[in-house]
C-alpha cells in the first residue's frame, strides 16, 4: 500500500519567513501605522480610479459605437488615470511585499545572511527611487504645459511618479534599517515584543 504525500499548504511556497519583520501587518497593527494608512488610503484610490478609468473607456466605446462619434475628453481622461493608477498602484504594491520576486536563495541562508541581502535590496531600491524622484523634480520644474483637450496642468499628472517614489523610498529605509537590527540580532525576527517592527 503506498501512502500519498501530503500536499504542502500554499503558504509555503508564497510567505518567506525571514520576511515577517519587514511586513507591514495590517490586522496585527504592526509596522509604522503612517505606511499602514497611507497604503489603505492608497488603496481606495485605486479602487477609485477604476471606477473612473472604466467609466471613461466605456463612454468612448458606446459613443463610437452607438453614436458614430468619438469623446477625445474620454481618451485624455483615460490616460491620465492610467498613470496614476500604474504609480499609486506600484506604491501599494510594494507595500504589501506584491511585487515579483525570485527568493529561492534568500529562502535558503541563514537569517544574517537574508537580511543582508535584504538591506541590499532596499538599499539599491532606495537608490533607484532617489533618482526617480529627481527626474521628478526637474521634470515638474520645467514643464508649465496643459493637456491639449481637458486642459489639465501635465504636473498634476507627473505628481503620481513623485508621490509613487516618495512612499516607496521611505518604506524601503525604513525595512532596511530593520534589516540593521536583524543583522545585529537575528533573535529579533523571533521576539514577541508586541512593539517588533514599528520602530
Amino acid at each position: 500500500m503506498s501512502h500519498s504525500t501530503p500536499i504542502p499548504e500554499p503558504d509555503v511556497y508564497l510567505d518567506d519567513p525571514n520576511r515577517k519583520p519587514l511586513e507591514l501587518d495590517f490586522a496585527a497593527r504592526k509596522g509604522p501605522a503612517i505606511f499602514r494608512w497611507l497604503t489603505v488610503a492608497m488603496e481606495q484610490l485605486i479602487a477609485a480610479i477604476l471606477v473612473a478609468l472604466i467609466i471613461s473607456v466605456s463612454a468612448n466605446v458606446i459613443g463610437r459605437s452607438l453614436l458614430n462619434q468619438s469623446l477625445p475628453w474620454a481618451d485624455e481622461l483615460a490616460r491620465m488615470l492610467f498613470i496614476w493608477l500604474v504609480f499609486i498602484g506600484a506604491a501599494a504594491a510594494f507595500a504589501r511585499f506584491e511585487h515579483i520576486a525570485v527568493d529561492i536563495l534568500v529562502r535558503k541562508l541563514p537569517k544574517r545572511g537574508a537580511y543582508t541581502l535584504y538591506l541590499l535590496q532596499h538599499l539599491i531600491i532606495s537608490g533607484l527611487m532617489a533618482i526617480m524622484l529627481w527626474g521628478g523634480y526637474v521634470v515638474m520644474t520645467h514643464s508649465t504645459g496643459r493637456t491639449a483637450i481637458l486642459g489639465v496642468p501635465w504636473n498634476l499628472i507627473n505628481l503620481s511618479l513623485v508621490l509613487c517614489a516618495i512612499f516607496i523610498v521611505a518604506v524601503a529605509l525604513w525595512r532596511a534599517w530593520q534589516c540593521v537590527r536583524l543583522i545585529r540580532d537575528p533573535l529579533l525576527a523571533s521576539s514577541s515584543d508586541p512593539d517588533h517592527g514599528a520602530h
